[in-house]
């Protein structure tokens, strides 16, 4: 009854199971079809969600473009590609052919919203604007920077960071020369190429002594805040906020990710040191800046690499006066010789054979030296002489000034651009605004990006993975969270019950076994009687088959104690059945006047099996085995 229940129980969990993902699926399936590309089929709004293009009015602002007009000749009435090309390049790369257009996102778009997009790869682009009225810099207006920019398809290698550029009074900025070479005051947004990955924060400071103007670079420690935005294919709002006593904060998604001061956190600093090395200062000839020398008065050591075998003893065949080679006796001046052309003929030189074991000069082999410690460096001492590190002396900067608040002498911006090189396409550009109110920063991206957020973080894409659109489902429909833990508890729960319920298999009952020499004799005692019976005639065999059940059970007990687990005998279990099976047919079978026969028999068996004595148990049932052949057993299935 147990296991009937835990059956029926696994068997509606199952069906439950079932049923609930059949569901999911439909669901699933009807999600699917609403989130449909935009370019299959209009996209259900969120109420709360609505995009509507933002207006910004007042005096705060300078420039705030977010593309939603959809009209191409307005974009080109404002937005100028640039005609020029790029110096110190090949022809065929110089141009500015790039492609831009003003379109809606590839997925997850906010209805009415357009943005500016970088459509053509391995190509420089260019584009430029003016804003509404210069910004310039003074003491009391800070500037704030903002726009967002999304990388649909990643990014491989290339920029998308923007230029403010600085006002030119003549011969004025014309935005259809827009190239790398037009001066900017401000250089801000996110680059990568390969595994470096930066974003940038640079402005261009004029020196005011000398007039030369200088890149200052932002100095970040880390990419890890930030490189993300290369691969997750979202928007990400950028935001620089400059304040008039020159500090700093940039900002990726409206947090803060690096902070300081114009004057200490850029490279190379914008106030030059006070002092530099004379650069007509040179270095004594007698200036010794070796703080330790080789000690002169060291000295190297005798001992070499090898040395003679001091136990080598000189044969004493050793020949000391006989030449180690001899012309050859047997050598012949050849017929052509000609003395005046070739010289005087001379023999050959052979080894000398009376050179056993050797002749001339005697020397001892060369065996490794035992004491040899390696190439000799005498050792490093003080230098009496030394004079420490030469340094050329300081003079006074030239070009040294002192600024405290650089950020009133930046030069003023006129226009925005974009001068880019990328592998990648599909970067979207969206929202430029150039304010000098943070809150109306703030609204502007409420109105603009958050929306984006909202849409793109909710929403399905193409590239989603099956736990991506499983996470966005259950964040739209809360209720999913409930079945999606149902579907994981159910089965570990019918499985945990399943095992904990489960009936404990029948344990083996032990007999003790007989000792391997009483088993192997009584092994050959069955074989001989087994070949015996089978030898035997018909009548004789006959016999055989009416013995008693008690002599059978005997047998069978003595049997399966010799064999002791040679493989030939059936589980503990099948055999008591079988036993049980043969008693019923032996009491049917049994014949008159063997009943004594059959108590004798089990009597004797019990006296065998009860035995405590190993060995004199195996011996008792060879010599039952040796005066009463064992009878083979005929087998019965469980069916006879």
């Amino acid at each position: 009854m147990m296991t009937l229940r835990v059956s029926k129980k696994r068997k509606m969990a199952s069906l439950f199971i079932l049923a609930v993902l059949l569901v999911t699926a439909c669901k699933c399936d009807e999600s699917q079809e609403e989130i449909a590309t935009p370019q299959e089929m209009p996209i259900e709004e969120d109420p709360n969600n609505v995009y509507v293009s933002p207006q910004v009015k007042g005096d705060v602002c300078y420039l705030a473009e977010h593309f939603d007009s959809g009209n191409i000749n307005v974009f080109k009435s404002r937005w100028k590609k640039s005609e020029a090309k790029k110096e110190d390049v090949d022809e065929d790369i110089a141009k500015y052919d790039g492609e831009w257009n003003i379109e809606a996102a590839v997925e997850n778009a906010l209805n009415g919203d357009l943005a500016l997009v970088l459509k053509s790869k391995a190509k420089h682009h260019a584009v430029s604007a003016f804003l509404d009225r210069p910004f310039r810099f003074s003491a009391k207006t800070p500037l704030i920077i903002q726009y967002d920019v999304r990388f649909q398809e990643g990014m491989e290698c290339g920029g998308a960071y923007i230029k403010l550029l600085s006002e030119q009074q003549s011969p004025g900025l014309h935005l259809e020369q827009f190239q790398d070479k037009t001066p900017y005051t401000i250089m801000f947004g996110p680059d990568k190429c390969g595994n470096e990955f930066k974003l940038h924060f640079i402005f261009r400071y004029e020196n005011p002594k000398t007039k030369v103007t200088e890149e200052k670079h932002m100095s970040l420690d880390s990419a890890d805040a930030f490189k993300h935005i290369f691969t997750d294919k979202f928007s990400h709002l950028l935001t620089l906020t400059l304040e008039p006593d020159s500090r700093f904060e940039l900002s990726l998604d409206q947090t803060v990710i690096k902070s300081g001061s114009l004057l200490n956190d850029f490279k190379p600093p914008v106030i030059p040191p006070m002092e530099i090395d004379d650069p007509d200062d040179k270095k004594p000839e007698d200036w010794d800046d070796r703080a330790k020398i080789p000690d002169p008065e060291a000295r190297k050591s005798q001992k070499t690499e090898k040395i003679p075998d001091p136990e080598a003893v000189k044969p004493d065949a050793w020949l000391d006066d006989e030449p180690t080679y001899i012309p050859d006796p047997h050598a012949e001046k050849p017929a052509d010789w000609d003395v005046e052309l070739d010289g005087e003929w001379e023999a050959p030189l052979i080894e000398n054979p009376r050179c056993q074991p050797g002749c001339g000069e005697w020397k001892a082999p060369m065996i490794v030296n035992p004491k040899f410690k390696g190439k000799w460096h005498a050792p490093q001492i003080e230098n009496p002489n030394y004079k420490g590190i030469w340094t050329p002396r300081k003079i006074p900067n030239p070009e040294h000034f002192d600024d405290p608040n650089p950020f009133q002498n930046l030069a003023p911006i006129s226009a925005i651009g974009l001068e880019l090189w990328s592998m990648s396409n599909n970067i979207m550009f969206d929202n430029f605004l150039i304010t000098s109110d943070s809150e109306v920063a703030t609204q502007f991206a409420a109105e603009t990006w958050l929306k984006k957020k909202t849409k793109e973080r909710s929403g399905f894409a193409s590239s989603d993975s099956v736990i991506d659109y499983l996470y966005k489902s259950a964040n739209q429909n809360s209720w999913l969270w409930i079945v999606y833990a149902l579907a994981i508890v159910l089965p570990i729960t019918c499985c945990v019950s399943y095992v904990l319920s489960k009936p404990k298999s029948k344990k083996k009952k032990h007999r003790p076994q007989p000792s391997s020499t009483g088993g192997e004799e009584h092994d050959r005692n069955a074989a001989s009687a087994t070949r015996d019976q089978l030898e035997a005639p018909e009548d004789e065999r006959s016999k055989g088959d009416h013995v008693s059940a008690a002599e059978k059970k005997a047998t069978k007990s003595e049997v399966g104690g010799s064999f002791s687990g040679k493989g030939d005998l059936e589980t503990v279990e099948d055999n008591e059945d079988e036993e049980e099976e043969e008693e019923a047919e032996g009491d049917d079978l049994e014949p008159e006047g063997e009943g004594e026969a059959d108590e004798d028999g089990l009597q004797s068996g019990d006296e065998l099996v009860s035995e405590e004595d190993g060995d004199a148990n195996g011996s008792s049932r060879a010599n039952a085995s040796v005066d009463e052949p064992a009878q083979p057993r005929k087998r019965r299935s469980r069916k006879d």
